[in-house]
């Protein structure tokens, strides 16, 4: 799936983020460190700017990241996609019709094949790559599942993200504002 040339996901940590991101013709972006209690009404917001966002259900403030929750969220605040680190989050996203991002940290090889293997489990619509600067992961890594791959964390030069499109990512997810512009149509 692409997302209509959009190379960039703006992460959003704050509400100021999200105005930022309105300023550009980024129509897809993910929502970091949101608290419970703003859950609905930011994606209320989100809809009405037309914007399709993700969810990074761990980084919830006040939600336990497990697979009730992941069904409340996709249920409640039907949020474009969920990303997590956790399998029974993925197969209960992809239950309920939500796009499920697995989200993998790659610090050695045992890792990565621990993460391959929970991939192949959980069959993920998307796969988030942790650190995105190393092209040779995430061509290993999409070769491996077939899977579009985001890369993020530690990108922060143009440079990086041609380098990690180069390698067959779909997408860099960054809160990097700079970079944003850069990439913004």
């Amino acid at each position: 799936m692409s997302f209509e040339g959009q190379h960039i996901l703006p992460a959003i940590r704050s509400m100021k983020d999200f105005d930022k991101m309105l300023e550009t013709s980024f129509q897809y972006g993910v929502f970091l460190d949101l608290h419970v209690g703003m859950l609905k009404s930011v994606f209320e917001y989100a809809r009405n700017e037309n914007r399709k966002m993700f969810l990074h259900l761990d980084l919830i403030h006040g939600l336990s990241s497990d697979e009730y929750a992941a069904e409340y969220v996709c249920q409640e605040i039907k949020p474009y996609g969920i990303i997590s680190t956790k399998g029974n989050v993925i197969k209960k996203a992809r239950q309920k019709g939500v796009y499920a991002t697995q989200r993998m940290f790659v610090i050695d090889s045992s890792a990565m094949n621990r993460s391959i293997e929970l991939i192949q489990k959980t069959d993920p619509d998307f796969i988030e790559v942790l650190p995105g600067v190393v092209p040779k992961i995430i061509k290993e890594i999409g070769t491996k599942t077939g899977k579009p791959i985001f890369a993020g964390g530690l990108i922060d030069t143009v440079e990086e993200v041609e380098a990690a499109l180069e390698a067959g990512a779909t997408a860099i997810t960054t809160s990097d504002r700079v970079l944003w512009k850069h990439f913004d149509r």
